[in-house]
């Protein structure tokens, strides 16, 4: 992911190449890359009994589970207000900067869950890309907030998601994944009968091509780009396993089915390593993994092993070293070989809640979906072992009934951002 802004030469000379190096931005949902993991090190070891010292926070985000996305300490994110959803650009102090209309929330009889988006905003060079819970994509200068195009995924592309777990036909709970670039394509996933991905001019919204050969409805799911056997591949966990697709022309190149559909929703991204890909599902699915096996132009996916450990819905997965870390059916965290699928430990139910989960500097950054507790664990496969926690100070009394603090934690030039609906939080960590 490129960086949205040319830094002044005069900012380089005042600082070292070292310290540079130390600020990473956070460009999309779950980092730059997708994988939850920043590199930013000499974070603090640990907290203050309280916490990190709050820099600042931002009570108007509106409703919603859009994460931020940070570039050049500009925040970006979405949320609703007044039943209008909004992409916001918030300044490095918590000033709102200007405003986007995306279009009206998504609501329907019954829904206790959310009301305003669900994904997150993109970042690349000078362009935001932003997906409401209607299907409306829109793109935006990041500079002024001014509309460059803007499509309506279900009218423009025949776009629909797959209503398992609930919601009206077509439409689920509401579009929820999050773009990604790929050099000058906006990669997206409309689904329906005309293919599930799309990839479009990420400078105009004109269609590239479309996945015509996989004729399946967008899960919750955002795409992840990976080079798998020297082939960049986007790959995307669908209700029936995960396809590998060709982000030139959209060709299937492979895939893994699984014996039996997953039976309810399907959110969280995969995690890969060389060829080997391990996706994850709540619900009492849990996690599969498969290896990608390439014999001469063709490539084949051959499940490695089938477990129901790591059943994660909706607060990701992340890989450190050869292990993954995340929760399991609101139960217990867990940590497993990503090779062997061996269970390295479970924690104890006094641990800290289920929730999201990112990585830094070695340790993992949780966040608590009831409590609004934030963890900092060590990542590693010798045991559970919290090394500082703290509750946010508020949280927000906009949540429907049945809605959780799911919106995943952000680490971006030594701050971390924790979003309870209309409230943003900054944390000094470094």
């Amino acid at each position: 992911m490129k960086s949205n802004y040319k830094l002044p030469l005069g900012f380089l000379v005042l600082f070292s190449a070292s310290s540079f190096l130390l600020a990473e931005d956070w460009a999309g949902f779950r980092g730059s890359d997708r994988s939850g993991h920043s590199k930013e090190t000499k974070l603090l070891a640990t907290w203050p009994k309280d916490g990190p010292k709050q820099a600042w926070i931002f009570k108007d985000c509106g409703t919603g589970y859009s994460s931020p996305a940070i570039v050049q300490n500009n925040i970006f994110i979405m949320g609703a207000r007044k039943g209008e959803e909004l992409l916001l650009k918030i300044d490095a102090t918590g000033k709102e900067l200007w405003n986007a209309k995306i279009g009206p929330v998504f609501d329907f009889s019954g829904n206790t869950f959310s009301g305003g988006p669900n994904g997150s905003p993109t970042v690349d060079d000078n362009l935001v890309f932003a997906l409401g819970s209607q299907g409306t994509l829109i793109c935006s200068d990041a500079k002024t907030g001014q509309i460059v195009w803007k499509k309506d995924l279900p009218k423009d592309l025949s776009a629909e998601v797959n209503p398992v777990g609930g919601g009206p036909e077509k439409f689920g709970w509401g579009y929820s994944w999050s773009p990604i670039v790929d050099g000058e394509k906006l990669i997206i996933v409309p689904g329906g009968s005309l293919g599930l991905l799309a990839a479009l001019n990420k400078k105009t919204g004109a269609p590239l091509w479309r996945s015509s050969d996989v004729k399946l409805q967008a899960p919750y799911a955002s795409p992840t780009l990976a080079t798998i056997d020297g082939q960049k591949t986007i790959v995307q966990i669908t209700q029936k396993g995960c396809v590998g697709v060709n982000p030139e022309d959209g060709k299937l190149l492979w895939e893994y089915k699984r014996e039996s559909e997953y039976h309810d929703v399907v959110c969280t991204s995969p995690v890969i390593s060389g060829n080997l890909i391990a996706t994850s599902v709540g619900f009492g699915d849990g996690m599969d993994c498969f290896k990608i096996e390439k014999s001469g132009a063709s490539f084949q996916a051959k499940q490695v092993y089938s477990k129901k450990e790591i059943a994660n819905d909706n607060g990701g997965i992340v890989l450190v070293g050869k292990h993954v870390y995340g929760f399991h059916l609101k139960r217990a965290w867990e940590c497993i070989d990503l090779e062997t699928g061996a269970v390295a430990w479970t924690s104890s139910r006094k641990a800290v809640g289920a929730g999201s989960v990112i990585a830094a500097d070695g340790r993992l950054y949780v966040l608590a979906e009831d409590s609004g507790e934030v963890a900092m664990l060590a990542a590693s496969p010798e045991g559970y072992k919290e090394i500082s926690k703290f509750k946010i100070p508020e949280l927000s009394s906009l949540k429907k009934s049945r809605g959780r603090l799911w919106a995943h934690p952000a680490i971006s030039d030594g701050k971390l951002f924790i979003r309870d609906q209309e409230l943003l939080y900054c944390f000094e960590i470094r």
